[in-house]
């Protein structure tokens, strides 16, 4: 039996299919086509969506069952990793170097995949929402400023999507993580999403949950009120060695 995949109208504020109607194989594919404007980005995302294809790809709309994600004040970082930010120089700041984090991402290959999914199409789209404040960046920089990990993702309300990360030094990408969840914790945000289950965010508390409940809180969750001022400022800056 073939399944007629729905395709997305042309206008940015479109509403999308009901995620109860996503395939189960593959798990979570929703829908088709559409562009990637801010206005549906975000909209994508406060209805529990997000967009994930490759060069040569329409543009495919996911909302996968289960979800995986952490209650920020949940984090957990292994004893090993502590005992080494107990000797570390790293800092973690926000928003400093957004267009480096994402074409990192882009470019550090990815088990079991050829190429990216982070086309030119989708740096531009992330690069204008965090030209308009909704996209973050999460960096982490050695004591001779070199960049040593880092992440990137929305912040809707209280509620922080989670799009991609890369060490260039062990243990980078978690320490990015724990600052992140630090500052998250502090602003009372509900969830860090990390979409699709994946062994390595289980080993730091993350843990999956029934799509269904998901897009509950994120409808309550993105609709408080975000943190003033710039993430920038707010962020200000963590030492890694605080999470010795």
């Amino acid at each position: 039996m073939s399944i007629r995949l729905p395709q997305l109208d042309w206008a940015s504020d479109a509403a999308f299919p009901p995620c109860h109607r996503a395939l189960s194989d593959p798990n979570g594919l929703l829908a088709f086509g559409g562009d990637l404007s801010s206005t549906r980005l975000l909209n994508a995302y406060r209805c529990g969506i997000f967009p994930w294809y490759s060069e040569g790809e329409p543009i495919l709309w996911w909302s996968p069952d289960p979800r995986m994600v952490i209650a920020p004040a949940d984090l957990h970082l292994s004893r090993r990793l502590r005992r080494k930010l107990g000797q570390s120089d790293w800092k973690i700041s926000a928003d400093g170097c957004f267009e480096d984090v994402i074409d990192i991402c882009a470019s550090l290959p990815r088990h079991g995949r050829v190429g990216t999914w982070i086309t030119a199409e989708m740096r531009d789209a992330y690069i204008a929402l965090h030209r308009e404040g909704h996209a973050h960046s999460i960096e982490v920089h050695a004591g001779n400023g070199a960049l040593v990990g880092g992440l990137y993702g929305l912040a809707i309300g209280r509620m922080f999507f989670g799009e991609s990360m890369f060490s260039l030094q062990s243990g980078g990408s978690q320490v990015a993580i724990a600052g992140l969840c630090r500052r998250l914790t502090e602003w009372n945000f509900a969830l860090l999403d990390g979409q699709v289950e994946s062994a390595h965010l289980a080993t730091l508390g993350f843990r999956t949950l029934p799509r269904a409940a998901f897009i509950a809180i994120c409808a309550q969750a993105c609709a408080e009120s975000e943190p003033a001022a710039s993430w920038q400022t707010l962020f200000d800056h963590i030492h890694a060695q605080e999470f010795a």
